[in-house]
């Protein structure tokens, strides 16, 4: 991952973010400046990690890659085509924070929905749906409705349908804030091993240190309001990543990296970092 040059994808970049700025309300009383100069590429399969402190723009870069939002300044290409265009061809897959699952569709119908919506074909659809399922290690669970299942299962079902019409590109905003502990820390691991069987590159916006670091191959940093790339941490504890490599010392030195990162943005700010959980 480097700066997007000239405000031109990277030839190879799964996302290119060049000099993008986001101002919201331009030219009112209750002008804010959410975003400045983001520059920023992506590589097919990196999983990276958007980190800083609340209100900073993570979520709203997050809505400029994914097209839900179209910058004040600035470009952004997702596969090479601008961002609209991608959106247009379903390049991208989403998950919340909140499954946003239908509670009147059963599990495998719910999974079914984006192919509904690309045209595939009945059977085609069920058959991709099985096999999300296994993905996901929940085929047992195709006919219950989603309320029967726990908040862990939800998300996992939630990522299976983000993922079932094979998008290379999948963009996740604190999709494990809601759950516990024990739970947000089995689905990092899950996430890790659906994204690596996919091939699946991963945007994915977090408050937490460690989910950052644990997740990530690289962990890009923002200042508070106005949001700016303020480092891009490269995390090295390998690719196979299990319980073992939370109590690892490169872990604890990666957490330390960001850590003091983060207090750099605020030092160069002004302003104070809040909403980070450094546990």
């Amino acid at each position: 991952m480097t700066a997007a040059a000239d405000s031109a994808p990277a030839p190879s970049a799964a996302v290119s973010v060049g000099r993008a700025s986001m101002v919201f309300n331009a030219g009112r009383v209750n002008e804010v400046a959410a975003l400045t100069d983001i520059e920023l590429d992506i590589q097919p399969r990196d999983f990276v990690s958007l980190i800083g402190p609340s209100g900073c723009g993570k979520s709203t870069l997050l809505r400029l890659i994914a097209n839900l939002l179209t910058p004040t300044s600035g470009e952004v290409f997702v596969n090479g085509k601008p961002a609209a265009q991608a959106r247009l061809d379903q390049d991208y897959g989403m998950a919340f924070q909140q499954s946003g699952l239908f509670e009147w569709r059963s599990v495998r119908k719910n999974i079914e929905l984006p192919l509904e919506l690309k045209g595939w074909a009945k059977q085609r659809r069920a058959d991709r749906a099985n096999e999300m399922l296994e993905l996901v290690q929940l085929p047992e669970f195709g006919d219950h409705r989603p309320w029967e299942l726990s908040g862990g299962m939800q998300q996992r079902i939630a990522i299976a349908r983000a993922l079932a019409a094979h998008p290379p590109l999948l963009l996740m905003d604190e999709p494990f804030g809601a759950l516990d502990e024990m739970t947000r820390e089995h689905m990092q691991a899950e996430l890790l091993r659906i994204c690596a069987a996919a091939e699946t590159t991963v945007v994915f916006v977090t408050h937490s240190i460690p989910e950052a670091v644990y997740l990530s191959n690289r962990v890009v940093v923002m200042s508070p309001r106005p949001g700016r790339i303020t480092d891009v941490i490269d995390v090295d504890l390998g690719g196979e990543r299990d319980e073992d490599t939370r109590e690892d010392d490169a872990f604890y030195a990666t957490i330390t990296q960001v850590r003091e990162a983060l207090r750099g943005a605020e030092h160069d700010s002004g302003q104070p970092v809040r909403g980070v959980d450094d546990r």
